[in-house]
């Protein structure tokens, strides 16, 4: 009787231990796969990442009417987010609001983040929590103007477990959660996405150590976009970086972190770019 409350003691001691540890590791795997986020947050040599300062603060966007550099968001006290709370944490991903109330850039694609379920949402937080803190002051931001905070139509409310269920809605999530339509719709005449108009049908151009590339149409345009394409040829493109004849495709698209999702997420993700309306 001793060793049976003994053990069920140690199972509920564990119970917390575990479960943290499963949140980290769901974190991991959306950090880096579908979300990059060390693709901005990561400084670059170029076009590697610098050794042992992951997720310590990376690209500069000096894209007016701001200019600003990816923040550093290891645990560091002094100059990353060690001082903040889960909770301002999770309501900067979600808000895209620092905890003193002053928005992110616009290039913080937090207006995509809200579908996040709750638990990848925590899990995220585990994740950022977990990382070694690494001193490393980015300069701060400037801002020309206020920017308004619109979110991705289908990304107000956080989705279930239920909603992932479902092949096409789990490949929007993570699209969404990927924010690959931020680079692939380009910008209406007075700002803001065109998504109402030219969702996915690409032309934005960037420019970075590969070069200029311009973001390509992902719709099932048959003539301009992947509607021609296998799903062999749109995975891979996502994970080899590779067009269907073979020709390498350039950054800042992550192809190096879309290679580690899982086949499933995959094919989910493909499955919900088959139904994005053709744009020629």
């Amino acid at each position: 009787m001793l060793r049976w409350i003994v053990a069920l003691a140690a199972v509920a001691a564990a119970g917390p231990a575990a479960a943290q540890s499963a949140a980290v590791v769901r974190g991991d795997y959306l950090a880096n796969t579908i979300m990059t986020c060390a693709n901005c947050h990561s400084p670059k040599g170029p076009p590697a990442a610098v050794a042992g300062k992951d997720y310590s603060g990376g690209l500069r966007f000096n894209e007016p009417p701001f200019d600003v550099t990816a923040s550093n968001i290891t645990p560091d006290k002094e100059t990353g987010i060690g001082n903040w709370s889960d909770a301002q944490i999770k309501a900067a991903i979600l808000t895209g609001k620092r905890p003193n109330g002053v928005p992110l850039a616009a290039v913080m694609p937090s207006s995509f983040y809200p579908i996040l379920t709750d638990g990848d949402a925590n899990a995220l937080v585990a994740y950022l929590k977990s990382l070694p803190p690494v001193k490393n002051k980015v300069p701060d931001p400037v801002y020309k103007i206020a920017l308004p905070h619109h979110v991705f139509p289908g990304a107000e409310k956080a989705y279930t477990q239920a909603d992932l269920n479902d092949k096409v809605r789990k490949g929007f999530y993570l699209a969404t959660i990927g924010h690959c339509m931020e680079c692939h719709t380009p910008f209406m005449e007075r700002g803001g996405l065109d998504v109402a108009n030219s969702l996915g049908k690409g032309g934005r151009e960037f420019p970075g150590p590969w070069g200029v590339s311009k973001s390509r149409n992902i719709t099932s345009s048959k003539t301009a976009g992947l509607g021609n394409w296998t799903d062999a040829e749109i995975k891979t493109a996502i994970i080899q970086g590779k067009s269907r004849d073979g020709s390498p495709l350039k950054g800042p698209m992550g192809y190096q972190y879309y290679a580690k999702m899982t086949d499933a997420d995959l094919d989910a993700v493909i499955a919900y770019l088959r139904t994005v309306p053709a744009k020629d």
